[in-house]
């Protein structure tokens, strides 16, 4: 006797955001993760359109870690009707509960812009964290006759986890997305051996990054640079995880005098409630971590380092005199902070654009990689003759050949892969090479198709 799986693709399919992913068995209908599309603007066709499944038959919602594109439409879910469990490890449901509310705010902001209605308030979020429940890593817990679940860690960010999900014997894994280990805070990426079936991400399936002390030392490089020519260096930098991690780096670069004095801004709110979040989740960093913050050595502040909540604070960051770091949201040059310092800053020649991450289609950041030197921000228009780099190397995502390594640990019992999580240039890149490199059955699937798998007794 065999048991029935009906699986679905409807979101992050054709492009890196969007998350959405359906599994129904044993009875029980589930979702894996809720998240906003990303682009010029959250406020999106997409994100206003109905979900591929109504929300109010859903049981359970599996969240996979806190970045938006992953979380950003669980109030939507709950506006229209899902009142099943929400189910993350810790960090995962404090982190998403402080970037749910920020993005409200953004979300009105585009609204009104638009001319639309925001897809949900502040209510909506509140009502959403009283479904929020928690499970740790690597504790099975049951879903059904036949249907348990456990999270394993993926590497990515602080709480983000890979579901396993059991179903009779065997095992299909929804990884979300996976790290970039080894990273500075947060420990590897768990294996997948022994799973049947697997959906995973490929935002970087078609290339690979710098190394790990490559990228430390073109931070550092890009730094002493801008130093030198007494201008500003501005960093982009994702509120959850980048901007730990850099701070993380900069950190052993003071402690060690390996940077000139310079003053360091963390212009982000969002950001520093985060930092608060990973001063009391230590015990999901890594060993390496966790023993110099054993030593004594406080890993997120540092002299010269800065951290603005106020938005006075932020303006006042232009009056400092003399070179300086402006690390702010968002990552992808999208919205937040960032967005007026360039502004103000972008057209300065001795002005540096310090890229760490991936940026989407549509961003300013991806237009700037594209090679864009006029940017419209709204009735202005800003002339960049600032210099642009970009640290691939401080993705928070795999590259090509440690995705594929990443497959190889579980090819022994993997009977079927979708490559997903990833623009079609990628996706279709990854599936062709785990085809070639490693003989396995590699799909990418189509946007809104479901479709049954088996599993054994």
């Amino acid at each position: 006797m065999s048991h029935k799986a009906r699986i679905g693709f409807f979101g992050a399919v054709d492009s890196v955001t969007g998350n959405n992913f359906y599994f129904e068995a044993s009875g029980k209908k589930l979702m894996i993760d809720c998240g906003l599309y990303q682009g010029a603007h959250y406020a999106d066709e997409r994100n206003h359109a109905p979900f591929a499944v109504d929300p109010k038959t859903i049981d359970i919602l599996l969240v996979t870690h806190a970045h938006i594109d992953h979380i950003g439409r669980i109030p939507k879910f709950v506006k229209e009707g899902f009142k099943g469990r929400i189910i993350s490890t810790v960090p995962t449901k404090e982190l998403a509960e402080i970037m749910l509310r920020d993005t409200v705010s953004i979300l009105a902001h585009e609204a009104t812009r638009d001319g639309t209605e925001p897809i949900y308030e502040e209510h909506d979020v509140e009502r959403t964290m009283h479904l929020w429940h928690t499970e740790e890593y690597y504790e099975p817990f049951p879903i059904a006759d036949h249907l348990s679940c456990e999270m394993k860690d993926a590497g990515h960010m602080l709480g983000s986890a890979m579901m396993f999900l059991k179903l009779g014997s065997e095992i299909m894994v929804f990884t979300g997305d996976l790290g970039n280990s080894p990273t500075p805070l947060i420990r590897d990426t768990d294996s997948i051996a022994g799973a049947k079936y697997l959906l995973m991400e490929a935002v970087y399936g078609d290339r690979n990054h710098e190394d790990r002390d490559e990228r430390k030392e073109n931070l550092k490089k890009a730094i002493l640079a801008s130093v030198a020519k007494g201008g500003t260096l501005l960093l982009p930098a994702f509120s959850i995880e980048r901007t730990q991690e850099l701070l993380f780096e900069l950190n052993a670069m003071v402690e060690h005098h390996q940077l000139p004095s310079v003053k360091i801004f963390v212009d982000s709110p969002l950001a520093i409630k985060a930092t608060q979040v990973y001063h009391h989740s230590e015990r999901y960093f890594n060993k390496e971590a966790r023993h110099i913050i054993k030593s004594g050595d406080d890993v997120f502040r540092f002299p010269n380092l800065h951290f603005t909540e106020t938005r006075a604070e932020s303006m006042a960051i232009w009056d400092q005199h003399g070179p300086k770091v402006i690390m702010a949201g968002s990552g992808m040059l999208n919205g937040g902070r960032i967005m007026h310092h360039f502004k103000h800053f972008a057209g300065d020649e001795k002005t540096a654009i310090l890229l760490a991450g991936y940026q989407a289609a549509g961003t300013v950041g991806r237009r700037l990689i594209d090679g864009e030197r006029r940017i419209r921000m709204g009735d202005a228009e800003v002339e960049v003759r600032a210099q642009l780099s970009v640290l691939n190397g401080y993705s928070g995502h795999k590259d090509m050949d440690h995705l594929v390594e990443f497959v190889q640990n579980g090819a022994p019992t993997l009977k079927k892969i979708f490559v997903a999580i990833g623009e079609p240039r990628s996706t279709m890149f990854l599936a062709q090479r785990i085809r070639d490199y490693l003989g396995l059955d590699a799909q990418v699937p189509e946007l809104g198709t479901t479709i049954e798998l088996e599993f054994a007794e």
